[in-house]
């Protein structure tokens, strides 16, 4: 960079030095518009030099100076002293410090050419500019990343994902350090990227989640515009395939066998089925249906929505002797569908469900519910008045002996035979003494003693006449001696 002087309106600027003081030579400059003697191009300066020696920027020079070392040269403003020097004889600049354009892009500085013996000003002071060049040292960054992002899976080539963007600190302006293309590193042949613009896409059809559900892709940005040479930085995308409905379910067995006590109650749970479905969430629900077979009447299935099974509860009382297996056929389906994997199911299978029926030890049942007797109060003692019948409901059918529970008898009035069942009179009855009678019959088995039937007898003790009256106390009179005849007293 030179600065040189010319001849202006008034002469050679050095005539004018010799005619003209201080004072004079600034009134002249300012107010005549002297023409200016400083030519100047613009200085540039490379960043990053790493030299021992002052790296040279440029050169100032006045043509009123005639090499004999009357000028100096004076250097003031950005970094003058510290970031640049000047040579005061030769006018030759250099920078003592590493240039970073990333921290500062140019200097503005002033120039002043003095007589070195007066330390007048030959000429105005001038300002001029140095520029630090740029050069590739700083590589993209991605000033996000990690990147997280999802895709549903199945999608279609070229779904857009996610885009990712990394800075170049070099001037954009300056050649190619700061043209930034892109380029996958690791997550081929599954993903691609736009070199331009950073969006990610998926690269392949029919990416199955159930397959692999999470992909770690590493992306490139290379400056010089991808050339030799560039320089690069790298960010990880972590990329989730969300699932959709695809998969339709399956039981893992055709065939189950349970079984259930015939002493279940209604409500209880007989066993559990799963029909397997490797999506999640919603597309995992599922709906179970008896849709066939022999039990729908005495057996039903809900979903239990926290794990997905079909749960098989009792729907009635359950009899061993009159039904010792039932046979249900049951599905399993998807409620929730998506329309467009629809054409992918049915989205429903079938397992076929066997259940046995348990005998359970039952304790005998009378042939009635309750029995009414009514006998008359002067009935002979010994006197059959009701024969009660139980049975073992049990396949084996054990025998059964009779008694009476003597809580609900505490007179002892009645007596049953053991072996018949005949109910009879133990004592006399008086219908004036105990007119109702409420006894527990007990049935029970001969080979176990803890298996006991009973069945409540009401016994009504009809009335016969076999009392006089009586008064209920004396009576006493009195009435006058000339009573008429038929006359109240």
């Amino acid at each position: 960079m030179l600065l040189d002087l010319t001849n202006g309106i008034f002469g050679s600027p050095s005539q004018l030095l010799r005619e003209l003081d201080d004072k004079s030579l600034n009134k002249q400059l300012l107010h005549n518009r002297l023409k200016r003697s400083w030519v100047w191009n613009q200085f540039f300066v490379l960043e990053e030099y790493t030299g021992t020696e002052p790296l040279y920027v440029g050169k100032l020079h006045s043509d009123m100076d005639e090499g004999d070392g009357t000028i100096k040269y004076i250097l003031t403003g950005d970094g003058a002293g510290t970031m640049f020097t000047i040579d005061d004889t030769t006018g030759d600049i250099h920078a003592i410090q590493r240039l970073d354009r990333e921290e500062r892009a140019q200097y503005t500085l002033r120039a002043q050419a003095l007589d070195r013996s007066s330390n007048r000003p030959m000429e105005p002071e001038s300002e001029f500019i140095i520029k630090i060049q740029d050069i590739n040292d700083n590589e993209p960054k991605f000033l996000d990343g990690p990147y997280t992002a999802s895709v549903p899976e199945m999608s279609p080539v070229g779904t857009s994902i996610i885009q990712v963007s990394a800075t170049d600190a070099d001037d954009p302006t300056y050649g190619n350090s700061a043209r930034v293309l892109y380029s996958i590193v690791q997550g081929q042949p599954y993903f691609s990227v736009d070199s331009k613009t950073g969006i990610i896409r998926t690269a392949l059809t029919n990416m199955d989640r159930e397959a692999k559900e999470y992909y770690e892709v590493i992306i490139q940005a290379k400056d010089m515009g991808g050339q030799l040479g560039g320089l690069a930085g790298t960010t990880t995308v972590n990329i989730t395939l969300s699932d959709v409905k695809d998969n339709p379910p399956r039981f893992p067995q055709k065939h189950y066998q349970m079984t259930v006590l015939e002493s279940s109650p209604v409500n209880s749970t007989v066993g559990r089925v799963l029909a397997m479905d490797l999506d999640e969430g919603v597309n995992a629900e599922m709906k179970y249906t008896i849709i066939d077979g022999d039990g729908p009447e005495m057996f039903d299935v809900s979903t239990d929505p926290t794990y997905q099974v079909g749960v098989i509860t009792v729907k009635k009382p359950l009899d061993f002797e009159s039904k010792k297996s039932y046979i249900l056929k049951i599905e399993g389906s998807n409620p929730h569908i998506e329309v467009r994997f629809s054409n992918l199911g049915p989205f429903r299978d079938t397992t076929t469900l066997h259940i046995s029926v348990e005998d359970v030890d039952e304790p005998p049942v009378f042939e009635s519910s309750h029995y009414f007797v009514e006998v008359s109060e002067n009935v002979d003692i010994g006197t059959t008045i009701q024969i009660v019948s139980a049975r073992d409901p049990d396949a084996t059918n054990n025998s059964v002996r009779y008694s009476i529970d003597r809580n609900s008898d505490p007179g002892r009035y009645f007596y049953v035979d053991i072996t018949t069942g005949a109910l009879m009179t133990a004592r006399p009855l008086d219908r004036e003494d105990v007119a109702w009678h409420n006894l527990t019959i007990l049935a029970m088995e001969m080979n176990n003693a803890a298996q006991v039937g009973s069945v409540p007898v009401t016994i009504k003790i009809l009335d016969v006449n076999d009392n006089a009256p009586v008064f209920t106390k004396f009576l006493e009179t009195f009435m006058c001696e000339n009573a008429k005849a038929g006359q109240v007293r």
